[in-house]
């Protein structure tokens, strides 16, 4: 009898299977065991030191631009002051001569015909004028030099307080990483396609954004500059299993700011796996300033902007320890 329904059972599995097919390999979910290594604390601190990171230079980025415009009306105005310095010379040698009293000198003791004195007043006049004038534009020169001088000297202030805010994000982000780690590792490099830049504020910051496009990995939502991430890096070539959005308490995920893309559906990637992943996590590196990357996992490391490569650790999976993906958050 028991023999009877165990037939009637692989018969049934039989047939199913010649319906259906067998099932699809699945690709490991790293959101079952994973929620993007570290604590909320850390992440925390690593978006504040990354958002710092990326205002402190968009500042100075936009600082130098407007000290490169000002260093080149400084040099014209500079030339301008030069040329009319030798012409202002040549006025007031002219003056003190007394060359323009000729005519004036004429007038009164009578020498000359009325027409040629009239037409010597007349130059006179015109000779006033013009050196008038020089003497206007050498003192628009003079004060158009002096106010390019302050202007270069606010910038380079702008730029050392930028630089310091720079340092100062940098030592943030380390200080957090060393909770992990945080030792300095080799990192992953090398020649990538570049990346679209994805939009920014007028000038030059990141603009706030929501959860607000369909997710086509997951059906939940990306932010308009992760799914702008997510579509240059299939252009880019990197066309394996991506899952993004997803629901858990804290982290980049479901904010939709973060997609993790798989190098291999089983364990810890090796040979041409882990070549997909280098290359991919080198590509998000070196795109970083045109998509505006948070940090970059993968293979027990972690790169940030301004910091580079630091070891980072999670326990005690291939998921964890981002041996399977590359994790890439966006700001």
């Amino acid at each position: 009898m028991h023999r009877g329904r165990l037939s009637l059972l692989v018969a049934l599995f039989a047939t199913l299977l010649a319906v259906f097919g067998p099932a699809a390999p699945a690709h490991a979910d790293p959101g079952t065991t994973d929620d993007e290594g570290g604590t909320a604390t850390l992440r925390q601190k690593l978006e504040e030191a990354a958002q710092g990171y990326y205002d402190a230079k968009s500042l100075l980025t936009a600082s130098q631009k407007r000290q490169a415009a000002i260093t080149k009306r400084l040099r014209e105005a500079e030339l301008s002051l030069v040329r009319l310095n030798a012409e202002i010379t040549t006025i007031a040698s002219a003056r003190y001569k007394g060359s323009q009293l000729g005519v004036l000198s004429g007038l009164f003791t009578g020498e000359g015909t009325t027409e040629t004195l009239l037409q010597g007043a007349a130059i006179a006049d015109y000779l006033v004028w013009r050196d008038d004038e020089q003497l206007r534009l050498y003192r628009e020169a003079r004060d158009e030099s002096q106010h390019q001088k302050e202007l270069l000297a606010a910038e380079i202030a702008i730029q050392q307080k930028q630089l310091g805010e720079l340092d100062k994000q940098k030592r943030a982000a380390e200080k957090a990483l060393a909770s992990v780690g945080g030792m300095v590792t080799a990192g992953y490099s090398g020649p990538v396609p570049a990346a679209q830049p994805a939009p920014r504020n007028a000038d030059g910051s990141w603009p706030k954004q929501s959860c607000s496009i369909n997710d086509p990995t997951t059906g939940g939502c990306l932010t308009p500059r992760m799914f702008h991430t997510l579509n240059e890096a299939r252009l880019a070539g990197f066309l394996r299993h991506v899952s993004c959005w997803r629901s858990q308490g804290w982290g980049e995920h479901p904010r939709g700011r973060a997609c993790d893309f798989m190098a291999t559906s089983g364990g810890a990637a090796t040979g041409s796996d882990k070549t997909y992943g280098n290359r991919l996590a080198a590509w998000a590196k070196l795109n970083a300033e045109a998509l505006g990357v948070l940090y970059v996992i993968w293979y027990r490391q972690i790169w940030m902007p301004g910091i580079g490569w630091r070891s980072y650790s999670g326990c005690c999976d291939p998921s964890s320890a981002h041996t399977n993906h590359v994790h890439i958050s966006i700001l």
